[in-house]
């Protein structure tokens, strides 16, 4: 599990990181002291967590099904914004209500990233027996400080292209997305297979399918037809 959860926390981080390249420099230091200070004050929350009680509550079903539902709305903002960012990066005028929706989206920092300072957080706190607990805490509270600024720095020299960073941005999310669901689904199923196919569903699906690409198909004639 362990593992699991570290391959999580390397692209998530990416993702944040990577997302900080599309606000501006003030805004990073404002994102960057607010997670130094959610860091450095979880330390009486951290210490009260352990290993067993970690791996109790990855077995807790109900609990990984919830947190794979945040994650996956979490992916799908993300997602809503690189889409966004590409519509205004080809497009000339556009409604109010989709730039308002691009500036809400570009200010989301994620909510991942929060639970994964945490888990980092608890890690190096019972990795470092003997250290006070506090000065563990505001030590990697520092270091995430000083962190997230110099990674966006560095991404964006090694990434100038905006439009580059943008698919890179949306293929991590879907890697997230991806390995969220390992991680909290853990080899457990939600629902159960069935024995036998169901026709009548099978039959009802494909006639949807049918539906929705005839209409699709005329939609996109009506439209070109239009144009010209």
């Amino acid at each position: 599990m362990e593992t699991l959860l570290l391959t999580l926390t390397l692209p998530v981080c990416f993702s944040f990181l990577l997302k900080q390249t599309f606000r501006k420099a003030w805004s990073v230091a404002v994102i960057a002291l607010a997670a130094a200070l959610f860091t450095g004050l979880s330390w009486p929350y951290a210490i009260e967590q352990s290993s067993t009680v970690i791996n109790s509550r990855m077995a807790d079903t109900g609990l990984m099904l919830d947190i794979a539902v945040i994650m996956n709305a979490d992916v799908v903002l993300q997602a809503a914004f690189c889409l966004l960012a590409a519509r205004m990066g080809n497009t000339g005028k556009l409604r109010p209500g989709t730039v308002a929706a691009y500036k809400a989206l570009r200010w989301f920092p994620g909510i991942i990233i929060f639970p994964m300072l945490f888990y980092t957080l608890t890690y190096i706190i019972f990795s470092c027996p003997g250290v006070s607990f506090q000065l563990a805490a505001w030590s990697f509270a520092a270091a995430v400080l000083v962190f997230i600024p110099a990674g966006t720095l560095l991404l964006k020299r090694l990434l100038p292209d905006k439009e580059l960073r943008l698919e890179l941005l949306f293929l991590t999310n879907i890697i997230i997305a991806v390995a969220g669901v390992v991680v909290t689904v853990n080899g457990r199923t939600a629902v159960k297979a069935a024995d036998g196919v169901d026709w009548g569903a099978l039959a009802g699906f494909t006639v949807l399918l049918a539906a929705g690409m005839t209409a699709g198909i005329i939609a996109y004639n009506i439209k070109n037809r239009k144009r010209k």
